[in-house]
């Protein structure tokens, strides 16, 4: 299924434009989940209200839908990389804004949800560009490990960023927020410097027919639409983990540092996989190893409903992170591979849109299952449902079942 490279074989550090592209995003990585602590804790400091906390994700789930597609239309018309550093500027400089607002003991919440829907904004229009620039900066056999490698620094933000962010937030929310806007400016700098060239492309209007082409090669390219699909399903039924807080207090009988270990344990496994897919390349039959994939993230996620013991809770997590990553750097690479460069943007943020939906409403569907029937048997039944969806799809998807390769198989 894989291979260990071999002293032969292309090495990711050979790319210097990738290594400047790693270290940028795991900079900005950094600085965003540090900010996204800072900012919760500043809000509920202010005003004691979940609403204006809800708020926050609220501004920054809009923007995120409603620009997908403008954006995704923007990084096939124009230069990815300018796009990229015009947004991450905005970042910086909304940054700077916190700062001087908390310094000046001007924020209040609506300054506040006003720059992190600016923040949210710059990330939406980025977001397209940024994704669609990695096949570029590698050659396509190693594009799977350059992902693996990409998501190893983003995990690394999500299980380092946040506690950062808690143990700097003593020192005042400015301090957290002058940190964040320093990562975002080595960020910037790395950006600026890296080596990136594409053709110049024919401008289009942007109308509603050249933004939705990325529907509509999606629709057309059935393995491409597989992936993304089994993705959105997959998610939507596996949000178990949304149910921690009463997983953690009520079934495993722990308090916020067992809470804090089963949030941690997803990124945990995902980094420790995602670490061994950047050294290693899958050879074949990775369409089987897709949907054993995700078959084991429902596997997982009902031994973690299912289970009354802490260690066993953080295995099942842990295992449901790794799980995902192998299924998530296929389904990136095996996107990104059949879609040729000038469809990318709009292919990305079609892929971005499905991605943040189906979070989302996977929370709420967990939520709602909970409240319903309580949350073992909304837990156990996302990850049965989980597992109906991969027997579905393998059937009507066989082409996507039968797949051996990463690259060159752009037919169906």
């Amino acid at each position: 299924m894989a291979s260990p490279l071999s002293a032969t074989e292309d090495s990711l550090l050979r790319h210097r434009s990738f290594v400047a592209f790693w270290l940028a995003r795991t900079c900005s990585s950094f600085g965003f989940q540090m900010f996204s602590v800072a900012v919760s804790w500043q809000i509920y400091a202010l005003t004691h209200s979940a609403m204006a906390l809800g708020m926050i994700g609220l501004m920054q789930f809009l923007p995120s839908v409603l620009l997908a597609l403008p954006a995704g239309h923007l990084a096939d018309q124009f230069d990815r990389r300018r796009i990229v550093l015009v947004g991450q500027l905005i970042e910086w400089l909304a940054l700077l804004g916190l700062v001087a607002l908390t310094l000046m003991h001007w924020a209040d919440k609506i300054e506040i949800w006003g720059l992190v829907f600016l923040i949210s904004v710059a990330k939406a229009l980025e977001w397209p560009s940024i994704t669609s620039m990695l096949p570029a900066l590698v050659t396509p056999p190693i594009l799977a490990r350059a992902m693996a490698a990409s998501s190893v620094g983003g995990q690394a933000a999500v299980i380092v960023g946040p506690t950062l962010g808690g143990l700097l937030y003593v020192a005042g929310p400015e301090v957290v927020y002058g940190v964040s806007a320093l990562f975002y400016l080595f960020s910037l700098v790395l950006v600026s410097r890296l080596r990136y060239e594409r053709p110049p492309q024919t401008r289009m209007p942007m109308n509603l027919t050249t933004m939705f082409a990325g529907v509509r090669f999606i629709r057309e390219r059935k393995d491409v639409l597989g992936v993304i699909s089994l993705d959105l399903f997959a998610v939507l039924l596996g949000g178990a983990t949304a149910l921690l807080p009463i997983f953690a207090q009520d079934i495993l009988h722990t308090g916020p540092w067992g809470l804090g270990m089963l949030r941690g344990a997803p990124s945990v496994g995902a980094l420790i996989v995602g670490v061994w897919l950047s050294r290693h390349k899958l050879e074949k039959h990775v369409g089987m190893i897709m949907f054993g994939s995700v078959a084991g993230f429902g596997v997982a996620t009902l031994v973690f409903a299912l289970s009354t013991q802490l260690w066993l809770s953080l295995l099942a997590l842990a295992a449901l992170g790794g799980f995902d990553m192998v299924s998530m750097v296929i389904r990136g690479a095996l996107v990104q591979l059949d879609t040729p460069d000038d469809m990318r943007g709009r292919v990305n943020a079609v892929n971005a849109i499905f991605i943040n939906t189906s979070n989302q409403l996977g929370e709420f569907e967990s939520g709602l299952l909970a409240a319903w029937m309580g949350a073992v048997p909304a837990a156990a039944l996302g990850g049965i449902g989980t597992l109906v969806v991969v027997a579905v799809w393998m059937t009507i998807f066989p082409h996507l079942r039968k797949r051996q390769k990463l690259e060159n198989e752009n037919a169906g």
